[in-house]
């Protein structure tokens, strides 16, 4: 069973990446910190405890102590909302898309908008229809992802370049678990860069 957690204040937003060092049903967690943002951490009390891994319910835990990098926390209860799919974040990058009909040939650079646990949005200049499949490299995971997508709208947007939303199709459980820890690796990179930039003000 999967160990590998993100912590997220009261407000679903990402702080940190942490191991579970004990067994997932127990009441008091031991929550070993792989980032070194044990600092944002201690500012909060109450923690939504996220499954990088797998569909483990989602836990509400309380703070209780820390030793040096790990956190004490009580478990106080399981939550039914389902933060990896309801959370997208800004996520800008260079990729490629390759076709998944006969439709057209070769690849297609095409410029990142957002990312989900779900789908991506992104820039591309070759008009793409409604519903048509394609493949997507992923580059900010681990291990860089060839993911299957299809067109789900054209979105407005302020740019010249059109902006589409595509969902990931016929995931493996492996590559979801690459495509979440990215997502959320991705929002606190975010976070980080905000407080770096309203520290320097």
């Amino acid at each position: 069973m999967s160990n590998r957690y993100i912590l997220l204040d009261s407000r679903s937003t990402p702080l940190a990446r942490g191991y579970l060092e004990n067994p997932p049903d127990a009441s008091i967690w031991y929550l070993r910190l792989l980032d070194d943002t044990i600092e944002n951490v201690l500012e909060h009390e109450l923690f939504q405890l996220v499954s990088l891994d797998e569909d483990a319910p989602t836990k509400l835990g309380r703070i209780l102590r820390t030793r040096e990098n790990v956190i004490v926390l009580e478990i106080i209860e399981t939550l039914k909302e389902n933060l990896r799919e309801n959370l997208r974040v800004m996520a800008k990058f260079d990729t490629f898309i390759y076709p998944g009909t006969g439709k057209w040939k070769g690849r297609i650079r095409v410029l990142s908008h957002d990312l989900s646990c779900r789908g991506i949005a992104f820039f591309c200049e070759y008009p793409l229809e409604n519903a048509e499949v394609f493949e997507i490299v992923i580059p900010i995971t681990e291990h860089p992802l060839i993911l299957r997508a299809q067109v789900i709208r054209q979105r407005l947007s302020s740019s010249k370049t059109p902006l589409y939303d595509a969902k990931f199709l016929d995931m493996v459980n492996d590559e979801e678990a690459l495509v979440r820890e990215a997502v959320f690796g991705q929002q606190i990179q975010n976070r980080n860069k905000h407080s770096e930039t309203v520290n320097t003000i």
